[in-house]
């Protein structure tokens, strides 16, 4: 098993990102233009192209499309990854309006989670716009330890000095059955 292959339980399957997705997921990014501001880069219709080809080649990145039955319905991605240290992110990560509030973040995160850690990984990181109430509310309910604020951490796409919050898992904390 590797980390950047294809995962799938019942009627979720995360897919290594490919130009074939390119079209489904635009027009899945297009169902949230407000959500965008908060994001480090804007996947919104007059950006995702530039942000899908900059994205693909990121060499320290596995990046997956996300389908409930045969809608694409979302991105999420290994980020950062440091096979040296043991430690990835779990990041841009993005689902359609009607996923949200539903429990299928956790079983998304639950799919990658456990793929990282299968494959060795003992830290998996989040980070999260301090702006972003839901993703934060999301990490805790997932069981992530909020580690702290980095401060003025990144520019995001608006011109925005983003502060980020660090959550954490730890192989060894993660309950695999969703406790």
């Amino acid at each position: 098993m590797k980390l950047g292959e294809g995962m799938e339980e019942g009627d979720l399957r995360l897919e290594p990102l490919a130009e074939a997705h390119r079209s489904a997921l635009k027009a899945a990014c297009a169902e949230d233009l407000d959500v965008w501001p908060i994001y480090a880069w804007s996947w919104d219709p007059d950006r995702f192209d530039a942000t899908f080809d900059r994205v693909m080649a990121l060499p320290n990145w596995r990046r997956f499309a996300i389908f409930s039955g045969t809608r694409l319905v979302g991105i999420s991605c290994f980020i950062g990854i440091d096979e040296d240290r043991g430690v990835l992110e779990i990041g841009n990560t993005y689902y359609i309006p009607e996923m949200r509030g539903t429990g299928f973040n956790r079983r998304v995160k639950d799919l990658m989670i456990c793929r990282a850690i299968d494959c060795g990984f003992r830290r998996i990181e989040f980070r999260v716009d301090s702006r972003n109430a839901r993703s934060q509310a999301a990490m805790a309910k997932l069981g992530a330890v909020r580690e702290g604020v980095i401060r003025a951490d990144r520019i995001s796409w608006t011109g925005h000095v983003r502060d980020t919050v660090l959550f954490s898992i730890l192989a060894g904390e993660w309950d695999r059955n969703g406790a």
